[in-house]
């Protein structure tokens, strides 16, 4: 299977919406643009300790993850996220992995602005399209 990545925009959702409030200006909200590995085995957001201190975000509390190799630790959590791509945004938690190479991208988030993963054109197609459907059951 082909790996899938995306270019995403990061904010710091409290800078958002302080920004929002005109506490700030919106030059102001510490932001990010990064290319993210789309893994659909991976829960939420997944970064590193570098771009959690590039948007400011703080720490809320731990969780405990496991790894691609079975390891299980526990890893700290991050205030929320607004996560941007294309005419989508999310917000979430991000999972901070010191270290990490790559940023996830994972199913909740995906889910949540109504994103399929297509490995054989290696692209995000909406799930319907360019409508952005949100299910309520």
């Amino acid at each position: 299977m082909e790996t899938v990545y995306a270019e995403i925009t990061l904010k710091n959702a409290g800078d958002v919406a302080r920004a929002e409030y005109g506490h700030i200006t919106e030059q102001e909200v510490r932001t990010a643009t990064v290319t993210a590995l789309v893994d659909t085995g991976c829960g939420s957001l997944v970064i590193n300790e570098e771009l959690c201190k590039t948007l400011g975000l703080s720490i809320r509390g731990l969780r405990s993850a496991e790894l691609a190799d079975g390891s299980k630790q526990n890893y700290q959590v991050t205030e929320p996220v607004e996560i941007h791509w294309k005419n989508r945004d999310t917000a979430c938690k991000a999972l901070v992995l010191p270290g990490a190479r790559d940023v996830l991208l994972g199913a909740i988030p995906l889910e949540d602005m109504d994103l399929i993963v297509n490995p054989a054109q290696l692209e995000l197609p909406g799930a319907h399209g360019d409508e952005i459907l949100s299910m309520v059951k």
